[in-house]
């Protein structure tokens, strides 16, 4: 068989090199039937029993959890379990049985593509790929309906001496890779996800290289195929010639001894060589991702996405997390980070995904109610988010982050809400951090260009390159049709970026990027130049970040910057940025 190369989404560094194992799965594709009246409800029983089955294996998976799994995983069962609870899936498909006369499998289905075509409307690129959680779900009871519950790999024995396995699945769910995970387990390839899919929080978790969204590569490979997988450019490669094979195994070699080198840069300060301290900080989704973050050195959690914990409870407004429930997850971030700062996000989601079912889902999500406008225009909800974000400032230094402002209006409405909560918790006699500092996100080239309205009245401010590059250059990043658009280095997009520093630092406001820029090593010494003192990142890319600020003269690098900024050609610019890398 001839080599191939694949194309997909890089989401975890590094190299792996193994033998192809399928893994089956129950296709969405099933027998439709129509049932007589008289077997309804024995249909509707058959349903019921599946799905009652399902939860005892989630409840087993997750009791038996390894002490050593990321805490991801746990969580991501959880959420599984949330969306098997919800009556969009524990009820509705028994009323389409009970009305259409559907076999189960039929009605289960129609249910999911129903809600599958209701996210892929959602703007929010993390939201939008928790279609997947619920096609998986959907799965996992389908296996039960057809007799095929166990998740199989293809037959064929892992040779130790010839390579490790790869995963190659058109999805996988957490609970499914737990089976792989005491085995001689190299890396995943799938045909679905993306950055945020939860196949690639895991991998970047369980530090596995994985490259997802290859559409059709379950379909090319074969059971034992030789497979190669570059984490860093998101590209398979399948049967490798001899030659190709021995340089993979060469590079691979050299990765692993960089990362031990770079382990040992752990308590090393994070300072230039001209002496500029820089402060690194990680980006969170959970609070038990800040054991990741301690490890690599972090010196604060710079965005705590609070999404996570409104996630997997579609359809059942009445099951928004509470108050409490919120406090105690915030409380457990700021403890575990034992006196760094901890910036929490304000809810970040809005119509492109309707907490109310009776709600019409925005024709375009992106321009449309979300983020702090949403909250706005919920009051009660945001209230008691505040109060939980300003209760847990109590136990640490709490940061509190608003999304997606562009209007002077929606400052002062944010902040009189925030001394609402203040005074509600007075009232209640609840300890708080009454100097709490509030920043905004600068995410809307409007926000970016009216700068001084935001340093007047914010504490920090932080900026969100993937919606900003989103936003300046018109595409939808999730969008494969045009995402060959989305440029991080496009003049536009370099302007507003040194602009924000600039007057955010000539006013003593703190700025800080959060965006997948900040990660970026390619890019660290061009946001260096343009005066960038604080990163915010994935817990993973903290020590590469952190080995080429090491490596780097502000005093050589700001005249370079300066002049890429005059530069308008987009290939001058790539060829001077990849310069400033080998100074």
């Amino acid at each position: 068989m001839a080599s191939f190369t694949l194309h997909g989404i890089p989401v975890s560094r590094g190299i792996a090199i193994g033998r192809a194992h399928l893994l089956t799965r129950a296709a969405l594709d099933v027998k439709h039937y129509l049932i007589p009246e008289e077997q309804v409800e024995a249909e509707v029983q058959r349903l019921q029993k599946a799905i009652a089955t399902v939860h005892k294996e989630l409840q087993t998976i997750w009791n038996e959890l390894p002490k050593d799994s990321p805490a991801e995983l746990g969580a991501f069962i959880d959420v599984h379990a949330l969306i098997l609870s919800d009556p969009m899936i524990a009820e509705v498909p028994l009323d389409i049985i009970r009305t259409r006369y559907y076999n189960a499998e039929w009605a289960l289905v129609t249910q999911i593509d129903e809600l599958s075509s209701q996210f892929d409307e959602i703007e929010d690129a993390y939201l939008r790929e928790r279609k997947a959680d619920i096609q998986q779900v959907g799965e996992r009871v389908l296996k039960v309906l057809t007799g095929t519950a166990a998740t199989q790999l293809a037959g064929s024995s892992t040779d130790e001496a010839t390579g490790r396995m790869i995963i190659v699945a058109h999805d996988i769910s957490p609970a499914d890779m737990l089976q792989f995970k005491d085995r001689a387990f190299g890396g995943f390839v799938t045909d679905l996800g993306g950055q945020n899919s939860h196949t690639a929080i895991v991998a970047r978790s369980l530090d596995i290289p994985a490259a997802v969204g290859m559409f059709n590569a379950s379909a090319l490979i074969q059971q034992d195929d030789w497979v190669i997988i570059d984490g860093d450019a998101g590209v398979v490669i399948v049967d490798p010639t001899a030659t190709l094979l021995e340089q993979y195994r060469e590079r691979q070699t050299r990765l692993i001894r960089d990362r031990k080198k770079l382990s040992k840069l752990r308590k090393t300060p994070s300072i230039t060589e001209d002496g500029t301290e820089i402060a690194l900080l990680a980006n969170i989704e959970l609070p038990e991702d800040c054991a990741a973050a301690m490890e690599s050195g972090a010196a604060g959690v710079g965005l705590f996405r609070s999404e996570f914990l409104f996630m997997g409870r579609t359809g059942v407004s009445h099951k928004l997390p509470s108050e409490d429930e919120q406090f105690e997850s915030y409380r457990k971030a700021v403890l575990a980070m034992k006196g760094r700062p901890v910036t929490i996000r304000t809810l970040d989601i809005g119509a492109d995904k309707p907490l109310d079912d009776a709600e019409q889902t925005a024709l375009n999500p992106a321009l449309g109610l979300r983020a702090i406008r949403f909250c706005l225009a919920e009051p009660q909800m945001f209230l008691a988010q505040l109060r939980a974000i300003l209760r847990a400032s109590a136990f640490g230094p709490v940061r509190l982050l608003v999304p997606m402002m562009a209007h002077s209006f929606e400052i002062d409405q944010t902040l009189a809400m925030i001394e609402q909560a203040k005074t509600q918790l007075r009232e209640a006699g609840q300890k708080f951090d009454p100097l709490i500092p509030v920043g905004a996100m600068i995410e809307i080239p409007a926000a970016a260009l009216t700068l001084p309205m935001f340093v007047k009245k914010m504490d920090f401010l932080s900026i969100g390159t993937n919606d900003l590059i989103q936003y300046t250059l018109a595409i939808d990043r999730a969008d494969h049709e045009v995402a060959h658009l989305y440029n991080p280095l496009h003049p536009a997009v370099l302007y507003l970026l040194s602009s924000t520093i600039s007057i955010g630092t000539k006013a003593g406001v703190p700025v800080a990027v959060c965006g997948e820029m900040a990660g970026d090593v390619r890019l660290t010494r061009l946001l260096l130049g343009m005066g960038l003192r604080e990163f915010s990142m994935h817990p993973r890319q903290l020590l590469a970040v952190k080995q080429e600020i090491l490596n780097s003269d502000l005093n050589v690098l700001a005249p370079q910057v300066k002049k890429i900024l005059k530069s308008y050609d987009p290939v001058a610019i790539a060829e001077a940025v990849e310069q400033l890398r080998g100074e």
